[in-house]
């Protein structure tokens, strides 16, 4: 773990020891009120530990010399995941040489995150395992600020794995959740009243996501009544599991009533896990009956867990779009969104963890990794940016907007990672960000990421499906409907009608051949982990797009350089698109989707074996 200036930059391990809280709480107003040393003695660290690196080498800076520092800020470029992906792959390969780190690489972590939505493989080493450790560790402290009494009772956080690779060199390739809850850190965790999860370990750990959710969802039946709390990583995912019980609640309330677990749920450890808390209780199983048989499910949650105080999901970003149906459900429970991570580093926490959903800003822990802020350029900037132009963690401006950069104990520099960040206020000198986007991404549900460009292409292709019946495509645009669950895409298609009309089932060709050009990890979410839903065009009538451009016109926009978005938010501007819709039409079929291609070559990156991330 990286020192800061004083004793008071180590938190406690446990959350639970004697003074524990005071300590994180200490910990955090230390390292934001000495920020700007902090990171400089972070960065010094980093190209000390990396100095054996050879990408280091190759800008000419020795990270043991003195002027490291220096040279660092001097020399060394800015660089997306494609620019690094030759060195990833040569590792990925078997190349045991210092390349990115001077640490052995432990392990790829994988993501959803370039360009084209494909995965990324991000290497890491052992010990950011205890960096992560250490960001959950100061989670509960500022939480009981604002919530007192969290360690009466349980926790319901529904906390899933992915299957696993290998990389030809032999190397695990997980997402990044995956590898924390298979790791020591989280395993080993000693007794904290504080995070006493109604799920056993090896539910979480059970690859099958039905045996998963099942047994996870019924734990926290069994313990309803002891429940202060519950969640999961994304809001999305949290959703998920509220629809599964829908669909599934008579069958664990049969479950609850005779003692004995389905019969479907055959996996060995969940079932010995499940045996040991399970017990036949008719009383309980008649009261979640009452709750669930009940015409409406508003305030579900509030509902079955009555003790419970808010739901801890991320609710920022693309996530924002559920939050209207977490609010239905919640019955009125706060949102917490606590944590700011990615596959590349973990970053920060929301301090005031229990803010509206809007104003959730999260501050970036400065031990974390050494962060840099690129400003964000106008549309018409043609030049490249440059290392030139970054600006420091504590030179950041109030209110303006900056792309993240950082440089991890992994070994990434300068490493942009592709998230928008506004200045939202300071704590001490550590400035505190509300995440705006990610960058050139259109539509997102879950762990996908599309942008225009792909989106483009993709509806390009389906068109060509008109083309014998004379019709044409004249505007589109798409947004992410996550009003239904799982959510969807949706397209809006304006055509130019031919001599003969398009019969019903070449529109729903056309929306498989959308999906079927679509990212790996759409086409993951969609296939295998059903966490997005069938693609969806909506024809709308002739002139939709027209009313379209005179609805932003009449807001300010300017008519000489208007051009129809390719993607819209739910508002105004879909509520106007649906009011001309003439024909709705959905994927027939899921799009093609194999886990099973384990053909290592230069692309091997870009469409990475596994089961997606958690």
């Amino acid at each position: 773990m990286p020192e800061a200036p004083t004793t008071k930059t180590t938190p406690p391990a446990s959350g639970f020891a004697p003074g524990a809280q005071r300590e994180a709480l200490e910990f955090i107003e230390h390292v934001t009120a000495n920020a700007g040393q902090v990171q400089r003695r972070v960065l010094a660290e980093i190209l000390a530990q990396n100095a054996p690196a050879e990408y280091l080498r190759r800008y000419g800076v020795s990270g043991a010399a003195d002027d490291a520092v220096e040279a660092f800020r001097r020399l060394v470029p800015l660089v997306t995941y494609e620019g690094l992906q030759p060195d990833i792959l040569r590792i990925a390969n078997g190349d045991t040489s210092p390349i990115l780190s001077g640490k052995p690489i432990s392990e790829f972590l994988t993501s959803s995150g370039t360009s084209g939505g494909e995965r990324k493989l991000m290497p890491t080493i052992a010990d950011e395992l205890d960096r992560r450790s250490l960001l959950y560790s100061l989670q509960m402290p500022v939480m009981s600020q604002s919530v007192p009494g969290l360690d009466k009772g349980k926790v319901m956080y529904l906390l899933f794995v992915k299957a696993e690779s290998r990389t030809p060199g032999g190397l695990v390739a997980r997402p990044v959740l995956t590898s924390y809850y298979r790791s020591r850190q989280f395993l080993e965790r000693p007794h904290d009243p504080y995070t006493e999860y109604t799920s056993p370990n090896e539910a979480i750990l059970c690859v099958d996501s039905y045996q998963s959710m099942y047994a996870q969802l019924l734990c926290g039946l069994v313990h309803r009544a002891d429940v202060l709390r519950v969640g999961a990583v994304f809001a999305s995912g949290f959703l998920r599991a509220i629809r599964f019980l829908e669909k599934h609640w008579p069958r664990l309330c049969r479950d609850i009533r005779t003692g004995a677990l389905d019969p479907e749920i055959t996996d060995h450890a969940v079932r010995d896990a499940v045996g040991r808390v399970l017990r036949a209780d008719p009383a309980l199983a008649d009261g979640i009956e009452g709750e669930c048989g009940r015409s409406s499910w508003e305030g579900i949650i509030r509902r079955l867990w009555p003790r419970t105080k808010y739901i801890d999901v991320i609710v920022t970003g693309a996530m924002s779009q559920y939050i209207p149906t977490l609010e239905f459900y919640g019955g009125g429970l706060p949102l917490a969104c606590t944590m700011y991570a990615s596959s590349e580093c973990y970053f920060g926490l929301n301090l005031k963890p229990m803010c509206k959903p809007s104003d959730v800003a999260y501050t970036l822990i400065p031990t974390m990794c050494y962060f840099e802020f690129l400003p964000l350029r106008s549309s018409n900037a043609k030049a490249e940016p440059s290392h030139r132009d970054l600006a420091d963690l504590v030179d950041v401006k109030l209110g303006h907007e900056y792309e993240l950069v950082v440089t991890t104990y992994s070994g990434l520099c300068r490493y942009r990672v592709g998230d928008v960040l506004r200045v939202a206020g300071f704590k001490n000198e550590a400035p505190m960000f509300s995440f705006v986007r990610r960058q050139n991404v259109a539509l997102s549900i879950d762990s996908d990421k599309t942008d225009e460009t792909e989106l483009h292409a993709a509806v390009s292709g389906a068109v060509q499906h008109l083309a014998p019946f004379g019709a044409s495509l004249v505007e589109y645009t798409s947004y992410a409907d996550a009003a239904t669950i799982p959510g969807h895409y949706v397209l809006f298609w304006e055509l130019r009608a031919g001599s003969t009309a398009v019969p019903p089932s070449v529109f729903e060709d056309c929306c498989l051949s959308v999906e079927e050009a679509l990212n790996s990890v759409y086409r993951q979410c969609r296939a295998c982990d059903r966490s997005i839903g069938p693609l969806e065009i909506r024809v709308v009538s002739e002139g939709t797009f027209d009313k379209l451009m005179d609805y932003a016109i009449s807001r300010g926009a300017s008519i000489n350089q208007y051009k129809a978005p390719r993607c819209v938010r739910p508002g105004p501007v879909v509520e106007l698109l649906d009011a001309r819709v003439q024909g709705k039409y959905f994927s027939p079929k899921c799009p093609k989707w194999s886990p099973g291609n384990k053909q290592w070559n230069n692309n091997a990156a870009r469409e990475l074996i596994g089961n997606g991330d958690a």
